[in-house]
């Protein structure tokens, strides 16, 4: 029992846009996945011999009645399968009942269950909702960049599900925690679209955070580190996108999780994008990302939390981003110049010394831009993961007088 919850596994909480609802029949006029069940597979980063599940409805309309979950190993060990191992699925308990209300905007926990989970393993969810939510508006992480599996009906212990639907989004599930040693601690990534894994490969688990995971464990002296990716596709630091803007959701996706002993911050680029190409508007976002920045090292200073910041990646060429007097480039360039030499960043990662091209450093370097100048594919989000110094996750203690800015 000398150990502790460290979560293994998170997604961003997001509210559900349109177009990323579940597909029909599960989703009718203000109701969602009525007498449905949904399988979802998730990736773990550290392994424990007990384990509890989060489900969220930070953003649902309705308070969200699940009826039965069960968590089981996938068909293969894969992700994005709707099949699963024979004689692995377990039951999941809320208080002792299989079933729970989640109440408008909050989150639960699931009792501790007695599941063996190895590092880097999948593992999957299913859940049943007899009533569905009442509600257009339902909790989801569109990017999953993982196949998950809707059939009507409680298929909840079904060894597969011949005939589901498929859809590439997580839904109202947000975390998974691990019982694990005293040693094992967590890293949590800030990020957009880049960090979630646009141009990454479905069910391949292929983003930057994936590949630092499994180079972390590849080593001992870092293979109790779990990498927790809270990114996703359009967020910003300073105002809401898709999803709350980054100071608005650091409580939540940071301080709230378990085992977190290091933040990495690699955010702005929407921000810089979306800004008016104008002087007065970039030298705004410049200062007001500077500042923010600032606010994230003293927030996570006083929870006991290194941080480190990354610098922005190129996007020269892009057509939404890229302007003609190159007013966001120089803001870029401000921002990544601040990042590193203000030593206000416990350290720095050169994210974009690691994806420009050298020949035109405003740009991504052609092997690594999955073709709009601005998100990378594979081979540059292994390069990416590659240019972390893996020392930035040693145990050791805090500095005298940390937190004190």
């Amino acid at each position: 029992m000398n150990g502790h919850w460290v979560n293994t596994w998170v997604s961003m909480p997001q509210l559900t846009e349109p177009d990323n609802m579940p597909p029909a029949p599960f989703t009718q006029d203000g109701l969602v996945l009525v007498d449905s069940t949904l399988r979802q597979t998730v990736r773990t980063s550290v392994g424990g011999r007990q384990m509890r599940l989060r489900f969220s409805n930070a953003f649902g309309g309705t308070a969200l009645p699940l009826t039965r979950v069960s968590v089981a190993l996938p068909a293969g060990g894969q992700a994005g399968v709707s099949a699963i191992k024979a004689g692995t699925s377990q039951p999941v308990t809320f208080q002792g009942k299989p079933s729970v209300v989640v109440p408008i905007g909050a989150q639960v926990v699931t009792d501790p269950l007695d599941f063996e989970l190895a590092p880097r393993s999948n593992l999957t969810v299913t859940i049943y909702l007899a009533q569905g939510q009442n509600s257009g508006d339902i909790t989801s992480h569109p990017g999953s960049r993982t196949t998950s599996y809707l059939l009507n009906g409680d298929h909840v212990d079904a060894e597969d599900l011949p005939g589901a639907a498929s859809t590439a989004h997580w839904y109202f599930l947000s975390g998974l925690e691990v019982w694990s040693r005293p040693g094992t601690a967590a890293v949590v990534i800030i990020g957009d679209s880049l960090t979630d894994g646009r141009g990454s490969t479905t069910n391949m688990n292929d983003r930057w955070p994936d590949r630092l995971l499994d180079r972390l464990h590849a080593h001992p002296a870092t293979a109790g580190i779990a990498v927790l990716n809270q990114a996703a596709g359009g967020n910003r630091v300073l105002n809401d996108g898709l999803g709350p803007n980054v100071l608005a959701r650091l409580d939540r996706d940071v301080y709230a999780q378990s085992g977190v002993k290091w933040q990495l911050v690699f955010e702005g680029v929407n921000d810089i994008g979306t800004a008016a190409a104008t002087e007065a508007a970039q030298r705004q976002v410049t200062a007001d990302l500077i500042a923010a920045y600032d606010q994230m090292v003293i927030r996570a200073h006083a929870q006991g939390i290194r941080v480190y910041g990354a610098t922005l990646t190129p996007f020269g060429g892009n057509t939404a981003y890229d302007d003609p007097q190159g007013l966001r480039e120089a803001s870029r360039q401000a921002v990544n110049t601040w990042i590193r030499t203000s030593r206000r960043f416990d350290a720095v990662v050169d994210f974009d010394k690691a994806a420009r091209d050298p020949a035109v450093p405003r740009r991504l370097l052609p092997a690594y831009d999955v073709g709009d100048h601005l998100h990378l594919n594979p081979a540059g989000y292994e390069a990416l993961a590659d240019a972390v110094p893996a020392h930035l996750f040693k145990d050791e203690p805090l500095p005298f007088g940390f937190g004190f800015e």
